[in-house]
């Protein structure tokens, strides 16, 4: 499976990106070799993600998610019901 996600940091800000594994990524982002936006602005918290069949509509989600603005974020977040892994 892939997924698009959006991780939500300590600022309150959000980042976007494309995974196989969504919880894996968010261990990664709370690393000291997290992707330089995510480093900066720990702890993240997965905060959102779809999934999907193939890598290109994963990606395709990404960008459209990346576009949104933060109070479309934000409410995407709020409707989200995070499974523990």
């Amino acid at each position: 499976m892939h997924y698009a996600y959006l991780m939500q940091c300590a600022d309150g800000s959000f980042y976007g990106g494309y995974t196989t594994d969504p919880y894996r990524r968010e261990k990664e982002h709370n690393s000291p070799k997290a992707a330089k936006y995510t480093r900066a602005r720990q702890p993240v918290q997965l905060a959102y993600y779809e999934e999907f069949s193939t890598r290109s509509e994963a990606m395709q989600r990404e960008a459209a998610l990346k576009k949104l603005s933060h109070e479309e974020k934000k409410a995407l977040a709020e409707s989200f019901v995070r499974e523990e892994k």
